[in-house]
């Protein structure tokens, strides 16, 4: 008989898990000889040497003084949510936990996220007795309990911020949990109105931004043509600074419209503008009118750069023209030469494209030519960037829609600057971690921005605060041409 009772056991022993009792969310105490599990409606009674107290089977699997054998409560029904399998592993910046589903959800629940600093708590609606075994981040404390109503999910980090996404999949059945541990976020006064903040936004991976967000001052685009320095170095005095617009790198010429105080310095070059007066903001391709004036006073309005038309001004250095066409290079407001296209257009000079034979007017080398441009309607300031990343709300990142001739730079993993601002007319100035314009605009709707325009990125991207640059850089920072100063009273 003993061997019959050793070989019924012998299952149970083999498969036998003990956990604490609060692992389950008993409690244990010993009294008169007995161990006594108590909590969530059930009470059980095991005596040393003899057994689980009636009316539990005394076949069940005993336990271990404080620990409780995860088999003997399957068996008597303690839990109220079905198993499921776990497994898993790293995905990107997430530990990711799969849950194998027993069999399809007749309605599953939808996508759900959350994120506290140093402590975060759920319950995953299944028994999931693998998560006992998730090898945890360094420096994550966690604690998992086995409830009747599903697995409790407690972590904690301190001066760290947690962060969990939870979304099922189909074909087969998955529930699948990422967690996140990422370095706290920051939030620096500067002066009224106006903090420094270093933020997560998710698109749905975290992205790490670093902005200074405003609700009034002066912004300001300073530098020159033609010279670079570091953005802190073209506004001293400013509070922050973020870089600019594009530029040519063998030449330092702007590409792209940028007005100074009312000034047209540089002509636009085919992508979307910043554009604002005082402390209001608006986006999008600027409607600009170029026209050139010839020897005899003669007006005629023509195309300019990307915005091609029968007669066309180029201002940017490198092949100008195309088979048909002549070219008027043109240095200090006199034609230079008169020229087959295509021409490379030197710095420092302009050119005027034309059908052959068929200029708006008598031209001769020598003789004066002048181009001239205004907004419509004007504005004080304007520096184009691109692409756009967000408007009024919505995803609208298009580079196609701009002239950007090689897409590559766009695709490639690099720190993003931007300029955006809330629908409550908070204005942010920020560079991002490493990533794609397509993403950093997914992540900047995340974060509530109603409006926001790429500026030039890559090893030109760089935040500076009161004379410190604040996000993270490779290497020594690029000089750059221009840059947008804030000032506040």
């Amino acid at each position: 008989m003993r061997l019959v009772a050793l070989l019924l056991l012998l299952p149970w022993a083999l498969a036998q898990t003990l956990l604490p009792a609060d692992t389950f969310g008993l409690s244990f105490r010993e009294e008169a000889g007995a161990w006594i599990y108590e909590g969530e409606g059930v009470r059980l009674v095991h005596v040393p040497g003899v057994g689980w107290v009636e009316p539990l089977d005394p076949s069940l699997p005993p336990p271990d003084g404080e620990r409780i054998p995860l088999e003997a409560l399957k068996a008597l029904g303690y839990f109220r949510t079905p198993e499921a399998g776990v497994r898993h592993g790293t995905q990107g910046r997430a530990l990711r936990i799969v849950l194998d589903l027993p069999g399809p959800e007749p309605a599953p629940k939808p996508p759900s996220e959350g994120q506290a600093p140093g402590n975060l708590s759920l319950l995953l609606p299944y028994l999931a007795p693998g998560i006992t075994q998730v090898p945890w981040p360094k420096g994550v404390g966690a604690r998992v309990r086995l409830l009747p109503g599903g697995t409790e999910l407690s972590l904690s980090f301190p001066g760290k911020l947690l962060r969990y996404r939870l979304f099922p999949l189909k074909d087969p059945d998955r529930l699948v949990l990422d967690l996140y541990v990422l370095e706290a976020e920051v939030e620096e006064p500067l002066a009224p109105g106006v903090r420094y903040r270093e933020v997560w936004a998710f698109a749905p991976e975290p992205l790490r931004l670093y902005l200074v967000e405003a609700e009034k001052g002066r912004l300001v685009p300073v530098g020159r043509p033609g010279v670079r320095a570091l953005p802190k170095d073209l506004a001293k005095d400013a509070l922050a600074v973020l870089n600019g617009g594009y530029f040519d790198p063998k030449t330092a010429t702007p590409l792209g419209l940028w007005v100074q105080d009312g000034v047209t310095v540089s002509y636009p070059f085919g992508r979307v503008a910043l554009m604002w007066d005082s402390f209001g903001f608006f986006m999008g391709f600027p409607r600009f009118e170029a026209v050139v004036q010839g020897p005899r006073g003669e007006r005629v309005r023509v195309g300019i750069n990307a915005s091609r038309a029968r007669y066309t001004a180029h201002t940017v250095p490198g092949p100008v023209g195309k088979e048909g066409e002549e070219v008027a290079l043109v240095v200090g407001e006199r034609v230079q030469a008169i020229l087959p296209a295509p021409q490379e257009l030197p710095a420092g000079a302009w050119a005027l494209t034309f059908p052959k034979g068929s200029p708006p007017f008598p031209l001769e080398p020598g003789d004066p030519l002048s181009l001239y441009g205004r907004l419509d309607p004007p504005v004080r300031y304007a520096l184009e960037g691109g692409p756009l990343l967000v408007r009024e709300g919505q995803y609208a990142f298009d580079p196609s829609r701009e002239n950007f001739r090689d897409p590559r730079p766009l695709q490639a993993m690099a720190p993003q600057a931007a300029v955006a601002w809330t629908r409550e007319g908070r204005l942010w100035l920020l560079v991002s971690e490493p990533t794609t314009p397509g993403v950093l605009a997914r992540a900047l709707l995340a974060l509530g921005a109603w409006n926001a325009l790429r500026m030039d990125g890559g090893g030109s991207a760089q935040l500076w605060v009161k004379g410190r640059l604040r996000n993270p850089y490779q290497g020594s920072p690029r000089p750059v041409v221009s840059a947008l100063a804030l000032y506040v009273p």
